[in-house]
Parts: C-alpha cells; structure tokens; sequence
C-alpha cells in the first residue's frame, strides 16, 4: 500500500487533474524501472505471522534494518511503519506483509540487483530476530483471525469498509502479496497503447505468476486464488475497465473513472479522515461531509488514486499489476516480461496487434481462466499456454532490441531474466504446480513443509 503524498497546492480547476497524469510523461531515454513485491514474514518457532511489537515481529524487522543498513525511519503517530533509502522505500500491508518498493532504474540488471540486496538484508535481519519471509500470492495455512493489523490508519479504515464490500476484500488486505513493475509512458498517446497491452495481456502475467494454490491448510482450487480474491472485490475499484479500449480514451477519461470511485479517507496532519464512500467531486466543489468548506489538494487526489485496483492503474506512471509473490528469480521475471512487450515500440505494436480482436468478455474470461486454471486455462479457441509462448517471445524480442548489457557488457541484454517465464512455458508447469504435486506427493498433505523449501 502506498505512502502518504506530501505537498501540492490547492486543486483550483478541474484540468489539474488530468494535468498531474501529463505531468508524468518522460522522453524514451529517460523511462525508468519500478520493481515492488510484497512477502510474508514468520516466526521460526511457531511458523505464524509476525506481530508488529515484541522481539520476533514486524518492528524489530525495520529497527535492524534501519540501524544496520542506513534506512531513514518513516513513521505515522509515533510509530514505524516504513523505511526510505536512495529512492527506494520499505513498507508495511495490513498484516505485516513486508513491500519493498524500489528505485526508478534504467535496467532489470539494475532493479534485479536491488531485489537480491534487499532479500540478504531482510535475512540477515530476520535470522537475528528468529523469524524468516516467504514468496507467495497467499497465506497457505494461518487463518485471518491469526493475522495482525498494522498501526496505519489507512488500514484501520480499509478494514471496516472492506468488510461491506465484495466477499474477499480483507482477504485481499491481510493475506494476499503481489509483485508488480511500474513502468513510463512517453505521451497520452503512448499511455493509451500500454494500458491497453497492460489490461489485455494481465492474465498472462497472472497465469505465468500463480503462486497461491493453498488457503486454510488446503488446496483452494484455483492456481492463482490472489487473483480470484481480486475478482469478487468491490467492483467500482476493480477489474479490466472496458472504457480503456474504447475511441477516445485517455487522461480525461481516467480521471472520470478514478472521480466516480468512493473515497476512503482524507490525510490530514499525520491523521487518516475517515471519508468512506464519499465523493471527490463533491471534495472539489468543497463540498465532502468529512472536511465541509474544504477543496482537496493534489497530494489527496494522488493518495486518490492509489484507492483504485484494477488490473493495471495509470497514476503518473503505469502499475502491472496482476501477479503473484514469489521465488525471487520471479521477481526479477516480472520487470522483464513488461519491459519486454512495452518498451520497444516494436514489440508493443506486436503485442497491440494480438490483442486487437479480443472483446471486453473475451478479456474478462481470460482474467477468470488465469486464476482459475493458469497455463490450462482456455477462452473460446484462446488457450493461455499457447498465448502465454506468444506473448513471452514478443517480449524476448522487445528485450534483444532494447540491447541493455549487464555484468559489465559480458551479459548483452537482459533476455535472461525471461528464463523461469519460459521453463513454465517449456514445461506446462506454473509454481502453484510445482506446490500442488509436493503437497499431493512427496509432503504427503503436510503443508507445512512449505516453508523449509521455500522461504527465502
């Protein structure tokens, strides 16, 4: 979940809205790589989640890792709930899930190099404290009532709200973790032809990813039940958004979508507002019930914009936003897959071209078969296997062109972060098949084996 927005004058008319999208916009070579993922944190001894106090939990997590590794403190009423460091910041999801959301870098050689630096600190921190962390898309064993809430107040408000929209909604908050790129548009033009590729193509990263075939202690039947959790979750802030594939579609039109979605809160003073179901056109006619006479500023229409989820969200960059935690070669997979299809024009005019004939329900259906089924999964004579090699070969060619060399110019681009993508694809075999065989084989039902084999 994102940090508080800081700053921004008054909103004094509506074109500041869309403005703040445009304000984003960057020529080619200056188009950077945001890497976020979310893991689970756990005690060794009793393999439960962390709690946020106490001397195996949450706080003396970002304690070592702010007085080993130089990470400024970011708290919210007197507690910490976040780190920062060279552009990169550390934070909390509701249930302790730990996020690492970082820099804006030029290449996957960079971004996958700040991954593995951040997953030594975290274990060297945790092996002190007597915990460790695990990459998946769901908590496989503790239920909800064993999950802590985190001290933020955003959550607090969340929660309550959460619980009288969608079924799944504090599932979502307290025992799911994604991975996730942002990445740059050049234009609105640009944003247009990404967010297209981004919302059509999401199932494929969601099949590839899936990674949470276990909730309760059990197979939940679904390889990626993340992504059917975010398909029962209040609608008016979720989902594939046919208006972006319609004529016409761009900032105006996003912010039309993120002004109709109801307001969570208003950040005031180092406090959340509570401001649920409220309406930020009324906020800008100075009209909202929680802050009455008051007009927002552009940092609430930035902490806005975090409020909506759909599969991929535009803010001043472009979110992607449809796969699972995982295996820390996945986390640097990710990056690649959408730099891949997005970043050479080539490869996205390709990518474009696949996905022009497909229909809101055809889109719609490819959602549902990847969390359900994902490399079985199939819609109409679409089968996600067959379009999944498609699509990784057109971002592996997106990746030559792009030519970005690591290793001192001895790896000649970044085509090799695609590997895991294409061993799945080679294989049939995504991660939650790889879980589901050890639980139904050699585990023999003990879920519990989960974390000795994959914990990080």
């Amino acid at each position: 979940m994102s940090i508080p927005q800081q700053g921004g004058g008054p909103i004094e008319h509506r074109d500041q809205l869309a403005e703040y999208i445009a304000s984003g916009e960057k020529p080619k070579d200056q188009w950077r790589i945001g890497t976020e993922h979310e893991k689970f944190g756990y005690d060794d001894a009793q393999k439960m989640p962390l709690p946020y106090e106490g001397k195996t939990s949450i706080m003396a997590m970002l304690e070592g890792l702010r007085d080993r590794y130089n990470w400024t403190p970011v708290l919210e009423a007197g507690n910490l709930i976040g780190l920062e460091r060279d552009g990169a910041n550390v934070s909390l999801e509701p249930g302790g899930q730990l996020e690492l959301s970082g820099a804006p870098l030029e290449t996957i050689h960079q971004t996958c190099d700040e991954v593995n630096g951040h997953l030594a600190e975290v274990k060297a921190v945790a092996a002190d404290i007597g915990a460790s962390f695990i990459g998946l898309g769901a908590a496989p064993i503790w239920g909800q009532d064993k999950v802590p809430m985190m001290p933020k107040g955003r959550y607090r408000l969340m929660t309550d709200y959460m619980g009288n929209v969608g079924a799944l909604g504090t599932q979502m908050m307290y025992r799911t973790c994604t991975v996730q790129v942002n990445l740059d548009f050049a234009s609105e033009a640009d944003m247009v032809q990404k967010m297209r590729v981004a919302l059509a193509l999401q199932p494929v990263a969601t099949a590839l990813f899936a990674n949470s075939p276990f909730l309760d202690n059990k197979p939940n039947g679904m390889k990626s039940w993340r992504a059917h959790i975010w398909q029962n979750l209040d609608a008016a802030r979720t989902g594939m958004l046919p208006f972006v594939f319609e004529d016409g579609f761009g900032y105006e039109a996003w912010v039309d979508y993120v002004l109709d979605v109801p307001m969570y809160f208003v950040y005031r003073d180092g406090k959340y507002i509570n401001a649920l179901g409220q309406s930020f056109r009324d906020f800008l006619k100075g009209q909202l019930p929680a802050l009455p006479g008051e007009v927002p500023t552009l940092s609430d229409w930035a902490d806005h914009m975090t409020t909506v989820f759909p599969e991929a969200r535009v803010k001043k960059y472009i979110e992607m936003r449809g796969a699972d935690g995982g295996p820390w070669r996945r986390l640097c997979a990710l990056p690649a897959l959408w730099v891949g299809l997005t970043y050479d024009q080539q490869a996205l005019d390709a990518a474009s071209d696949l996905i022009k004939g497909w229909d809101a329900e055809t889109r719609e259906g490819l959602r549902v078969a990847a969390g359900r089924d994902g490399l079985q999964g199939q819609v109409g004579d679409i089968n996600l296997h067959d379009l999944s090699r498609e699509v990784l070969a057109i971002a592996e060619q997106g990746l030559k062109n792009r030519a970005r060399p690591g290793n001192d110019g001895l790896v000649p681009d970044e085509t090799h972060f695609l590997n895991a993508l294409k061993e799945s694809v080679d294989s049939g075999k995504v991660p939650s098949d790889e879980l589901l065989e050890k639980y139904r084989g050699e585990w023999a039902g003990d879920l519990s084996n989960i974390y000795d084999e994959y914990s990080y």
